[in-house]
């Protein structure tokens, strides 16, 4: 078939190209299989070489001349490498060549005369060949070259001390240490002497030792050199020479603990203080922590119960020197520093010292709740003068501090001023008591300071000034009613009643008040201790004619029932119903049925049975609701159930509607309809009208509907006849 190709197509291939399939294979060949199939192949196994026989000199000859031939060639090839130089002049060792072997050496020398290896294994073939002195020549040119590396010295002295040559060996030794080497060479040739119970000399050398490298671990086992051999007083002088040596500025904590712990070996304990009190005063502060915890370890082995406490003491001191330095601004470390300080009865220049470090840190903003814990250092400060240091002028000098530092217009504390104030009637000071106050009160009127100022004129019985005060203070803040109630109980206390009854008019007069209940109740309560029943009732009801509060209903049917009238059953009755018809529109529900339980528990004591049934009558139904729920940002989250209070006298109200009836004027009335089954057809009149006018509050097609009523829209109500349940929820006035 022809292929036939449009100009501007496509052209096809013939054929579709066949994918390589790149999927693993089955089996898998591993690096290990292939190593085992290799081994398994391996069928021929070569036979070792044989072993040459030598049976004459001139093969031997020939055999040496062969293999020096080779070291000669490697050699030749690769000069630099030192392991071939090594391994021909072994051979010549082999041979009984030395001199050869030597020769090697020296060549090998010569081309890298810094190589440790080589010097070595010179040294160690001369040795191995009882060549002492050639030996010796080897390791005085090794150590001449090279006098740092430690192998030379040590072998070289090794050798010698093999040889029995302890002169000698001491000798290669004090050369060695003109070099002034390091820790491990000193030790060596110390430990050297010892071997041979040289005493004296190994004394020498720690002191050559100690002089060339001053480390404290060098002083320390120096110490305990001269403590091993018995010498308890050369022991004690390093000690001291190292603790002189290290001085005050750059004192050694590891030489001091190691002195107080061979005291402490020695039973001189009262040593170990002196040293333990002299790292105290001398170690940085950050250091002192072993030096501390070794002390309370020696102090409750050996010491007395005071000498554990002062231990205990000086941690936490240098602990809350700590907290200090890191956070100036812990508070409460400084409270916690400072007690201590006073707890332990140290001198007034330290605590003062320390209490005007902590006042010192001021806060950094001038915000009331930061400076609360600041102001109790100024306190306590002023507490200690007075109390313990008994200083009365540095007392008033530290009260005038902290007044003149606190930012009196935007916050003070009364605390200090009242404080100042009760420290000058102390000293018998009462001029300046009242000044300091007069002075509080004109720069912050707080009622604090008002409230201290007329207390301590109460103890002084200067009633007048208390008046004064008491005004004073009203004409700042009138509207604090516990200041009008503590004036008119002082008005009542002096036994003028009229001034107190003054008091109580003008305090509820006032248009704002804080806590207007409380003074309602105080005054009411001054009138019923006066047995004015009369004045305590218009109280009530003038109380009543401000709010509906249910309390002060109940509270009202209380006092009726408590009097000594002989109708007092009648009027706390009275009282009942009247609430009750006052909250019936106004109060919620739980309000309501607040006032009937206790208009209940009133007849169940003082009324009749048909008294107590007509309450129980007026008793709600509980019963359970449900509503739709909803989220703070207003999102439907489904319906929920509530508990809910339906009340007999607000449940069916039946009414007749006429036609053509006069206009009903409402105000405007919070009514849930229900629409009764099985009415006829005439109430759709109704019950458009109320979609018309009423603002609906659910959906039409139910059952029961919810509108809001306005006040005079009611002129088209129809008259037809018909009876519809109005269940009034509650009258919400006019809105």
């Amino acid at each position: 078939m022809e292929e036939v190709q449009d100009e501007g197509s496509i052209r096809l291939p013939k054929k579709a190209v066949r994918v390589k399939n790149k999927a693993p294979a089955p089996v898998q060949i591993t690096a290990e299989q292939l190593l085992r199939e290799a081994k398994e192949r391996n069928l021929e196994i070569l036979p070792p070489p044989p072993k040459k026989r030598i049976s004459d000199p001139e093969e031997l000859r020939e055999y040496q001349y062969k293999r020096r031939k080779e070291f000669e060639d490697n050699i030749r090839k690769n000069r630099s490498s030192i392991p071939n130089w090594i391994r021909y002049a072994k051979w010549e060792e082999e041979q009984g060549e030395l001199q050869r072997s030597r020769s090697v050496f020296e060549r090998a020398l010569e081309v890298a005369h810094r190589n440790v290896t080589i010097w070595l294994q010179y040294a160690e073939m001369e040795i191995r060949n009882r060549q002492i002195n050639h030996a010796r020549n080897v390791w005085d040119r090794a150590v001449s070259l090279l006098p740092r590396a430690i192998q030379f010295w040590l072998k070289y002295t090794y050798m010698e001390e093999m040889l029995g040559n302890i002169p000698g060996a001491r000798q290669v030794f004090e050369r060695w240490m003109e070099w002034e080497p390091g820790e491990q060479a000193w030790s060596t040739y110390i430990n050297f002497e010892m071997r041979y119970h040289e005493v004296d000399r190994a004394r020498l050398i720690w002191q050559r030792f100690i002089n060339a490298d001053r480390d404290s671990k060098n002083w320390i086992r120096y110490a305990r050199f001269e403590e091993r051999q018995g010498s308890i007083k050369n022991a004690r002088q390093v000690y001291e020479r190292a603790v002189e040596y290290f001085g005050t500025e750059h004192v050694d904590v590891g030489v001091l603990l190691a002195f107080a712990k061979f005291e402490e070996r020695q039973k001189e304990h009262d040593r170990v203080r002196v040293i333990y009190r002299y790292a105290l005063e001398h170690v940085p502060k950050d250091k002192l922590e072993p030096i501390q915890k070794a002390l309370a370890l020696h102090e409750k082995k050996y010491g007395e119960k005071i000498s554990i406490e002062n231990v205990i003491v000086s941690k936490r001191k240098d602990m809350y020197e700590q907290q200090v330095q890191a956070n100036p601004f812990n508070y409460d470390a400084w409270f916690d520093y400072l007690r201590l300080l006073e707890s332990e009865e140290a001198d007034h220049s330290t605590i003062r010292e320390t209490y005007e470090r902590a006042i010192a840190q001021v806060p950094p903003k001038q915000v009331k709740r930061l400076w609360r814990r600041y102001i109790y250092l100024w306190i306590n400060y002023a507490l200690y003068e007075e109390l313990i240091a008994e200083s009365p002028d540095r007392t008033r000098q530290v009260y005038n501090a902290c007044i003149e530092l606190l930012p009196h217009k935007k916050f003070t504390f009364a605390k200090i001023w009242l404080m100042f104030a009760h420290f000058e009637i102390r000293q018998g000071n009462l001029i300046d008591a009242r000044k300091i106050l007069g002075v509080a009160i004109g720069k912050c009127p707080k009622e604090k300071l008002f409230r201290g100022y007329i207390d301590l004129e109460l103890q002084l019985r200067e009633f007048d000034r208390c008046r004064i005060l008491y005004e004073k203070a009203l004409q700042f803040a009138p509207e604090n009613c516990t200041c009008w109630i503590k004036y008119a109980e002082l008005e009542t206390l002096l036994g003028d009643i009229d001034r107190a009854r003054g008091v109580y008019e003008l305090a509820i007069s006032q248009p704002a008040l804080d806590m207007p209940e409380v003074l309602w109740k105080s005054y009411i309560d001054f009138e019923i201790s006066q047995e004015e029943f009369a004045n305590a009732r218009q109280l009530y009801q003038r109380l009543l004619e401000k709010t509906q509060n249910v309390k002060v209903w109940i509270s009202f049917a209380q006092f009726e029932a408590n009097t000594d009238d002989d109708d007092r059953v009648d009027k706390s009755r009275r009282v009942y119903r009247n609430a009750n018809t006052s909250l019936r529109a106004s109060a919620t529900k739980e309000e309501r049925l607040a006032l009937l339980e206790s208009w209940k528990a009133f007849e169940e004591e003082y009324g009749s049975e048909e008294s107590l049934r007509e309450v129980e009558g007026e008793m709600p139904k509980r019963v359970k609701k449900r509503r739709k729920a909803t989220t703070e940002d207003g999102v439907d989250i489904g319906w929920e159930e509530y508990y809910d209070y339906i009340f007999p006298s607000d449940e069916v109200l039946v009414c007749e509607l006429l036609f053509n009836s006069s206009p009903i004027k409402l105000c405007p009335l919070y009514v849930a309809v229900t629409w009764l089954d099985g009415l006829p057809k005439q109430l759709s009149t109704l019950q458009s009208w109320l979609f018309h006018y009423g603002s609906q509050k659910a959906d039409a097609t139910t059952t029961e509907a919810t509108f809001i009523l306005p006040a005079g829209q009611c002129s088209g109500l129809p008259r037809s006849g018909a009876l519809f349940n109005l269940n009034f929820l509650h009258q919400c006035g006019r809105r």
